[in-house]
């Protein structure tokens, strides 16, 4: 009976859900339009599931608003000296609910804002060596301040964790 318990909490607390909802009233409010227009400087750690660090890098990102879209054009330098990119387009389909695109993404994103939260939830076709993996990523990301944004991605395939991303983003020349 004892095991039936364990396992019965085990089940439980894996159904606690994360929901964007609870951020409602945070502040600062982010608004997306704000944060995401001009130049933002980031930087970010890859960790693998066992929380070792296997990549540090920096992003500069060139972010602009045309009516309801954004385009975010990312590029990224690792610690190891390689250099990749990637171009996002945001484009706003309600009232702080959000559609992304991107080259590698598999389909499309989907985000949402609630205080001082944007949730963003795609695929990315994820280069490994000479391999290339279909995986979910679910970022959340907090506005600190209105120059600073705090990014936590999490990685997972056919519900695995495979790591985390953290990424520091600050917005360059409004400081």
């Amino acid at each position: 009976m004892r095991i039936f318990y364990i396992i019965f909490l085990f089940f439980l607390s894996s159904c606690t859900e994360h929901n964007i909802k609870s951020y409602t009233d945070e502040l600062p409010k982010l608004n997306l339009r704000e944060f995401f227009n001009g130049d933002i400087y980031a930087l970010g750690i890859v960790q693998n599931r066992s929380g070792r660090v296997i990549k540090r890098f920096k992003v500069d990102i060139k972010a602009s608003w045309i009516g309801n879209k954004a385009i975010l054009d990312e590029k990224f330098t690792y610690s190891d000296g390689t250099k990749s990119s990637r171009v996002w387009e945001l484009k706003e389909i309600g009232p702080a609910v959000y559609e992304g695109r991107a080259s590698d993404a598999v389909g499309v994103a989907s985000g949402e804002t609630a205080g001082n939260v944007f949730y963003f939830v795609y695929d990315l076709d994820l280069p490994v060596g000479e391999t290339t993996y279909e995986v979910n990523f679910e970022d959340w990301m907090y506005l600190m301040d209105k120059n600073t944004l705090l990014a936590r991605s999490y990685m997972n395939k056919w519900g695995f964790d495979l790591g985390e991303v953290t990424i520091v983003m600050i917005k360059m020349g409004k400081m």
